[in-house]
């Protein structure tokens, strides 16, 4: 097993997953609220899904990010038919809602051996770890709150969220930020071949972290998984 100085890690399927009923109870909640041509509510979970991964690709192709705040905007204008009257929308309050669903419907971590690669890596010792993360619905302030509910932030360093700082992987200004965040206090001759970051996108994660340098590793599409870390 090789021991890296520093582990970088992506969040959504790689660490954590959506609650499916999260998920359902989001959407009865714009069906319910937010629906005025009356669209089914497979309409509705339909256009989250297509938000989602077009926000995605965009995120992923400019490097920059499009908040929670307006995809949660192009929901409502889809299902709507591009005839709503935003003014009237409190949408402050719209994502204390959305959240307080996620937290009463928590992401589940992604499998039952995370926690104990983590604690493994960390029980190095001489060992850094953090998360970087694109965001989408779901905002970092609000993934930092699901990171400590979890047990997952004790194992890790700190924290970058894309809404946060304006940069979506595969972004090299963002990996280029999780890389001058690391403590050179205790990693004081620390090299691009120390650090690896691991994720379960091949463009965001792969591709990101071989730009700049540094070690990846691809999981859960291709077979392998965190364990394999350790292995």
């Amino acid at each position: 097993m090789r021991i890296y100085k520093h582990y970088s890690f992506d969040l959504w399927l790689t660490l954590i997953k959506s609650n499916p009923a999260f998920k359902l109870q989001r959407t009865r909640y714009f069906h319910q609220h937010l629906n005025s041509r009356r669209k089914s509510l497979d309409e509705v979970g339909l256009v989250f899904r297509q938000v989602d991964l077009m926000v995605n690709a965009i995120n992923e192709k400019t490097g920059k990010n499009v908040d929670a705040d307006e995809m949660y905007l192009m929901v409502i204008s889809i299902i709507n038919d591009y005839d709503f009257n935003f003014h009237d929308l409190d949408l402050e309050a719209l994502y204390q809602q959305m959240e307080v669903l996620l937290l009463h419907h928590m992401p589940l971590i992604y499998c039952n051996r995370c926690l104990d690669v983590l604690s493994a890596i960390k029980g190095h010792g001489e060992t850094s770890t953090n998360i970087l993360s694109n965001t989408g619905f779901i905002k970092g302030h609000t993934l930092r709150k699901v990171i400590t509910h979890l047990g997952i932030d004790e194992f890790i360093d700190f924290q970058l969220y894309s809404d946060e700082v304006r940069m979506s992987k595969p972004n090299s200004g963002f990996f280029q930020l999780m890389i001058d965040t690391i403590d050179r206090e205790k990693h004081p001759d620390l090299a691009l071949h120390d650090i690896i970051h691991v994720g379960d996108n091949p463009l965001a994660d792969v591709r990101g972290a071989q730009q700049m340098g540094i070690n990846s590793m691809l999981i859960h599409s291709n077979n392998l998984s965190i364990s394999n870390l350790l292995s």
